[in-house]
This record gives C-alpha cells, structure tokens and sequence, in this order.
C-alpha cells in the first residue's frame, strides 16, 4: 500500500523535502512506518522522542494501522461575519473582527494579540515565515473554540492564525472571547492561547541579521502520542543549532 508522508518545520529540513510517497506492506502500522522513515533519514531518530504524528488529520500513536492512501504527517513541537476560526495570509484587521463578533447581551469581551516583536533573547529579528498544516490546524483550532465554550461557559471565540511571512509589528495570531462576564472571558482566552502554542500544527522560523532558526515549541501535552525512535533528552527544538 502507498501512503502519503508529510514533514513540517525542521523535520522538513532534516529530511531535504516537505512530502513523500512510502511503499509498506498490507497491515502494516505507524511503528513499520517509522522504521522505515528512520532508516532514510537518520538524523530524524534524534528527535522523534519529541514529534507528534497525525493520521488524516487526527492524532495517532505507534500502533495505529495504515491503510492505502492514508496521509501521515510528522509534526514538531509547537509554536465572518467573521469565521470563527481561520488561518490566514493577508493582515488581521484586529478591530473590524471585534466589532463583528460583539453583541448586546456581552458584558465582556477580551482580545489576546499575538504581535511580532524585533528581538529574540538578545538577537534582533527582521521578521518571521510561519508554516501550518492548515487542514488539522483549522481543525483543532475548531475544537479549541467548542472546548472553551464549554468549559468556561463563554457566548463564543474567534481565533485566528496567519501564515506566511511577517514584518515587525504584525499580528500574527488573534483570539477574541465574548462573555456575559469578564472572568470567564478572561480565563478562556488565557486557556485558547497557551492551548493553541501547545497543540495546533503551527510553526515559525525566525529570521535574524546573523541568521535563520526554528523557533523552539513547546512539547506537545502527555495526552498526545509521540513518535517512537531512538530516546533522547535533547529537545527537537534545539537540534536545528547544530
């Protein structure tokens, strides 16, 4: 059977391409593609410990079964009116999308801006290329919203992530939270960003007078499995130095 491999962010550097087709045997599973994965890029067993993997777009571990055309994604540790949720190209238009999501019975709305700043631990930045799998990406970032309606008791959320290349002062990710109370508006924007950093298939790359590098993400949550391959301590993030 043939499936489909993507890589994104510094994997896709380590492996010297963004997709690839494998050929496995009938019944075989993610731990055969693996293997085999490993074998044609070695540099890939090095961080595996820290990769999360996705089939069709839905999280899996080692022992998930492949089946022909299957279409499986290697991801490393992250970083309407309006649509609820959307991954875009052009600027966010911050208050336009305030004003749309806004109604009468909010007590409360909270924005979270995402902003690209000009430095980076003492190094200065020109500006910054963000890379999604944007089906799943849009895809979890859909169930964020729900799950924060839920939980907090909110009217509604809208998240929204630009890809792409940015310049200083851009936004570059933005959540607004509706409630009829602050609290609860402030509580679940909190929750949506430091979720999102930590789960959506979103990377950036930093760009630096003296240089390019990926930024370092943070692991993914215990819940969701990792890649198997060769352990290590050292954080994937932290590979692409070398």
């Amino acid at each position: 059977m043939r499936i489909r491999v993507l890589f994104f962010g510094m994997l896709k550097e380590f492996a010297g391409r963004r997709d690839d087709s494998v050929t496995l045997p009938d019944n075989a599973t993610m731990a055969d593609l693996l293997i085999h994965i490993e074998r044609q890029v070695p540099r890939l067993k090095e961080v595996m410990p820290s990769v999360a993997i996705s089939v069709n777009e839905e999280y899996a571990g080692p022992k998930s079964k492949l089946n022909d055309g299957d279409e499986v994604a290697f991801l490393p540790p992250v970083s309407g009116g309006v649509d609820r949720c959307a991954i875009v190209r052009e600027p966010i238009h911050t208050q336009q999308i305030l004003d749309q999501i806004k109604r009468p019975e909010d007590g409360a709305t909270v924005v979270f801006e995402g902003i690209v700043r000009n430095n980076t631990r003492g190094r200065r930045t020109l500006y910054l290329d963000y890379e999604a799998y944007e089906s799943m990406a849009l895809k979890q970032m859909q169930a964020l919203a729900d799950q924060s309606s839920i939980n907090f008791k909110i009217r509604g959320a809208v998240i929204i992530h630009r890809v792409g290349k940015m310049e200083i002062g851009e936004t570059s990710v933005l959540i607004v939270v509706a409630s009829a109370h602050r609290a609860a508006a402030f509580d679940a924007c909190r929750w949506l960003i430091d979720t999102l950093k930590r789960t959506v298939p979103i990377w950036k790359k930093e760009y630096f007078e003296d240089g390019a590098v990926w930024a370092d993400g943070e692991p993914f949550p215990a819940e969701i499995p990792r890649a198997e391959g060769i352990s290590t301590t050292q954080p994937a993030s932290k590979l692409n130095n070398r």
